[in-house]
C-alpha cells in the first residue's frame, strides 16, 4: 500500500497493572485534580468525589488520562479514547498474565516493544 492508501488513524492499545502502596495518596491526588477541574460542573463534582474516595481504582482512572499520554507527541491528535480500571488478583508468574497473548496475530504489523 502506498502512503496515500493507508489510513491516518492508529489504534494504540496499552494495558497497565499498577501496584498501589498508598491508597490515601492516590485518593488525595484524585480529589486535588477534581478540585482543579474547571470543566467539571458542581453538580457532578460531589458525585465524582464520592466515587474516587470509595474506590482507589476509580481514583486511578480519574488520574490517568489518555490525552496526557499523547498530548505532547508531535504530529498526532487524539480522536477517541476510553479506559477503565478495576481491582484484580495479580500473579506476575502466572501464564495468564502474558501481555503479548492478545497480539500474536498483529505482531508483524506493530512496531515498538511488546
Amino acid at each position: 500500500m502506498s502512503a496515500e492508501e493507508t489510513s491516518r488513524f492508529v489504534r494504540l492499545r496499552v494495558e497497565l497493572v499498577l501496584e498501589v502502596h498508598e491508597e490515601d495518596q492516590v485518593t488525595k491526588a484524585a480529589l486535588r485534580r477534581l478540585a482543579q477541574d474547571p470543566e467539571l460542573p458542581e453538580s457532578e463534582r460531589a458525585q465524582a468525589e464520592g466515587t474516587v474516595t470509595e474506590d482507589t481504582a476509580e481514583a486511578l482512572a480519574y488520574l490517568v488520562d489518555p490525552f496526557d499520554l499523547v498530548s505532547e507527541v508531535p504530529g498526532v491528535e487524539l480522536q477517541q479514547a476510553s479506559w477503565s480500571s478495576e481491582r484484580i488478583d495479580y500473579d506476575p508468574d502466572s501464564p495468564d498474565w502474558d501481555l503479548d497473548e492478545d497480539d500474536e496475530e498483529g505482531d508483524e504489523e506493530e512496531g515498538g516493544m511488546g
